[in-house]
């Protein structure tokens, strides 16, 4: 291939990207622009019951009753658009579910609406990623790409959804490639990049350029008291594994006590959230009031206790009841509280001057998330394009890496790839049988790969090696050729066994001591 010809390609994958971007932009924004206006309506009714209007109480007990119900049916149409989206897209990056793209599209969009705007405790970030995504399907197909083409544009979509979500381009782009396609292939960041970029165009055009959390503080945290980041980063894993094995539990614990068929179990979470609305109308929502709220106001030790409590208890079970709606943005704001909580307990015992308390808000939202979705780049990058500044990048870095090791010391998984385990993939064996796919395979430093032949390696039944990506140059691989480290391995198989294929490679990938090879490794 000529540089021309490559130059030519990588024009085309931008342009692809930049498009399905643009259109990502505009679904997710206007969805993005549906929720914070129902939820402003939500707050100014409850308003309306405390000042004592009786056909308010009347309104929104009827509609926490029968909104649960139009979405209820909703999901039992589609059961796809459950929770986040997010395990869903993994699972159709992997050939592992095949959905209609339009199906999930305009029912995504009308139940993740009828599900957040009420104030219910769940994000928009996982929905705008499955829209997005779709849109990536749904362009693809209507231009007749396969394979491939077709994973590219939905991975792509995912990182626009995530990008017009939060106005978050880098860490849109760079979620996709570390939590959801599970690859860093040039082909996949670049159309990501272009569509994310695409999609920020549009959401700030739509929402003013104005981080969505911007919080000012006083002070940069001084080296001294970076011991204090490390303390908050224990904690946070701690709580992160707290949190994981919750959310895993609520199914089975809606199973347990509350009778009837799954698809009505919104039904729940709508009739309490009345509760906290009626007494707090403005701790209702996915949290980025929440999020603002604390850390400009610095509210008081105990009052931080009760909101964390509220926020987890409820979180759980929005979240547990199957609604459309995701766990993103709920769990920054309740890494945002407990940032709050350390700080106020800190400066109560005179260990932290009181004026840096807002850079442990922020700090703690990247240690949460970074800690329960195992995602720590991500995290750092999310919260510096959310809250508009660089200099947090080093305390960041250090909440987020301690409670990522916690997590990981406890034996936590990421919460997506845990979720994804649990949904329900309808048996698709026999339609994609006959089909070929291509498969990406990284290789890591220290991986069982580095350094052999070929020839040495035993690969999955039904497994052909057809390239080998090093730097610019494709290989075509041959016996007696040599894998090393950085290199980005082309597989093809059976589609119907691509996610299996792709599990085996990775825990055999999985960076670990190195074993004694045969003397191929000598012709270095």
């Amino acid at each position: 291939m000529t540089e021309q010809e490559k130059d030519t390609t990588r024009l085309t994958i931008v342009l692809w990207g930049l498009l399905i971007g643009l259109i990502t932009g505009a679904v997710v924004s206007m969805f993005r622009w549906c929720i914070e206006h129902a939820l402003t309506a939500t707050i100014w009714a409850y308003h309306q019951m405390q000042q004592g209007q009786v056909v308010w109480w009347l309104i929104v007990i009827g509609g926490s009753l029968l909104i649960p119900l139009i979405v209820g049916l909703l999901v039992k149409q589609q059961p796809q658009i459950s929770g986040s989206g997010i395990p869903q897209v993994e699972a159709q990056l992997d050939d592992e579910l095949t959905l209609s793209w339009w199906s999930i599209l305009w029912r995504k969009f009308i139940g993740g609406i009828l599900s957040i705007g009420p104030g219910l405790f769940l994000g928009r970030e996982g929905p705008s990623i499955q829209l997005g995504a779709a849109v990536g399907q749904g362009v693809a197909e209507i231009s007749g790409q396969r394979g491939t083409r077709r994973r590219v544009a939905i991975a792509c979509g995912a990182a626009g959804g995530l990008a017009a979500a939060f106005n978050a381009p880098i860490a849109g782009t760079l979620f996709v490639l570390e939590e959801v396609y599970h690859n860093f292939s040039p082909l996949v960041w670049l159309a990501s990049l272009a569509s994310a970029v695409g999609a920020n165009l549009i959401a700030t055009t739509v929402f003013g350029l104005t981080p969505v959390l911007h919080l000012q503080y006083a002070a940069s945290l001084p080296v001294i008291l970076y011991g204090h980041l490390v303390a908050l980063g224990v904690i946070l894993g701690l709580l992160g594994i707290v949190y994981q094995q919750a959310l895993l539990a609520m199914p089975q614990l809606y199973q347990r006590f509350i009778p009837g068929p799954r698809w009505l179990n919104g039904v729940v979470p709508f009739l309490v959230t009345i509760l906290v609305g009626i007494i707090v109308p403005q701790w209702l929502g996915g949290g980025n009031a929440i999020i603002l709220s604390v850390g400009r106001l610095s509210p008081v030790l105990g009052t931080l206790i009760i909101l964390f409590l509220v926020r987890f208890c409820l979180s759980m079970v929005s979240y547990g009841s199957g609604l459309p709606g995701g766990i993103f943005l709920p769990i920054l704001s309740l890494g945002a509280i407990i940032g709050g909580i350390y700080a106020a307990c800190m400066i109560q015992i005179g260990w932290l001057p009181p004026k840096y308390f807002v850079n442990f808000v922020i700090v703690a939202m990247a240690g949460y998330f970074a800690g329960i979705g195992k995602a720590p780049f991500t995290a750092i990058l999310l919260i510096t394009e959310m809250v508009g500044t660089l200099t947090h990048l080093m305390p960041l870095a250090v909440v987020s890496l301690v409670a990522y090791v916690v997590v990981d010391a406890l034996g936590g998984a990421p919460i997506y790839e845990s979720l994804r385990t649990r949904l329900q993939v309808p048996e698709q064996q026999q339609a994609m049988q006959g089909k070929r796919a291509h498969l990406e395979i990284p290789v890591m430093l220290g991986s069982r790969l580095d350094n052999i032949a070929v020839r040495d390696f035993t690969w999955p039944h039904g497994t052909l090696l057809v390239a080998i990506r090093r730097g610019e140059r494709e290989l075509v691989p041959s016996g007696d050729m040599l894998i090393h480290a950085g290199d980005t391995l082309i597989l093809t198989m059976d589609q119907n066994m691509r996610a299996q294929v792709r599990r085996q490679l990775a825990t055999i990938l999985a960076a670990q001591s190195q074993p004694t090879h045969s003397t191929h490794g000598d012709h270095e």
